[in-house]
Parts: structure tokens; C-alpha cells; sequence
């Protein structure tokens, strides 16, 4: 058994160490907000937060998070309140969505570190996130709103 912290609830698991943490999370917890994109760590679709900090699942190990905290998009709000999201929603940035949950998940990251981003510390720090629809100057434009409407409080997880 692994024991994880999945957004503020405690989990008990039984997988093989090596299984990723995408998995665990999507087949085991039922959690299927978190996306499969290439597998490699290469298009952020998988990001998840491990200890508020962002990390791609599907490399992760699941024998390497035991014991830390692990927030999935689910576990921003339960009501969509967050406001990352609020801001997604506002400006309607998905086009097809699929990359968006890894996406949004970037983009808590980055608000918790710099609350107020310029261009170019977003389009660094999100660099990572593929979107094969081209949302990015969406993407941009709703981080900026939801710094907006935080007023410096995006650091906030699971409530």
C-alpha cells in the first residue's frame, strides 16, 4: 500500500511502485482531469502539483510522491471558483480543452510564485505546456485576468 494526500484527502493505493503517478491518478482514483499527452514529459498535459509545486505525472513514479500532497485540477475548487479558472471561463480560452487542465495547473504554479507576471515570465514559465490548437495568446491573456482577479491570492490550492 502507498499512502498520497490527493487533493487534502488521504489515499491508501495498491500499485506497483514504478506505476506513474498518471495512472494511479486516472485509473485508480478515478480522477480523469489530469491527461495523457505524449508520455515523455514533453507537452504538460499530466501537470499536477506535488507539494504546490508543478510536476509532470506521467514520468512520476508513484513510489516517489508517498507521503506528499498531490492537487489534480480537481482539487483547485470544487466549484470552479478558483481563480485561474474563473478567468479561463472568461476569457473562453480552450479551443478542443484537452490540454487545458495542464494548462490551468501551469498557471496556479506560476501565480504562486509571481503573482504578477509580465508576457515574458508567462510565455517562460508556461513554455512547457503544448497546446496544439494555438490558445496561447488566450492562455497569456486569461493569467494576466486571473492575477487580476486575485489580487496576489492565487496560491491558494483546494479551496
Amino acid at each position: 500500500m502507498i499512502k498520497l494526500t490527493v487533493n487534502g484527502q488521504p489515499r491508501e493505493v495498491e500499485v506497483s511502485g514504478e506505476t506513474p503517478l498518471l495512472w494511479v491518478l486516472r485509473d485508480t482514483l478515478g480522477l480523469t482531469g489530469t491527461k495523457f499527452g505524449c508520455g515523455m514529459s514533453l507537452c504538460g498535459a499530466c501537470t499536477v502539483h506535488i507539494d504546490g509545486a508543478p510536476a509532470r505525472a506521467c514520468i512520476t513514479p508513484v513510489e516517489s510522491v508517498a507521503g506528499k500532497t498531490i492537487t489534480t485540477i480537481e482539487g483547485l475548487s470544487t466549484d470552479r471558483s478558483h481563480p485561474v479558472q474563473q478567468a479561463w471561463m472568461e476569457i473562453d480560452v480552450p479551443q478542443c480543452g484537452y490540454c487545458q487542465s495542464g494548462q490551468i495547473m501551469s498557471a496556479v504554479a506560476l501565480l504562486k510564485q509571481n503573482p504578477k507576471p509580465s508576457d515574458a515570465d508567462i510565455d517562460a514559465a508556461m513554455a512547457g505546456n503544448i497546446c496544439r490548437c494555438g490558445t496561447y495568446p488566450r492562455i497569456r491573456k486569461a493569467i494576466h485576468r486571473a492575477a487580476s482577479l486575485a489580487g496576489g491570492q492565487t496560491g491558494r490550492e483546494g479551496g
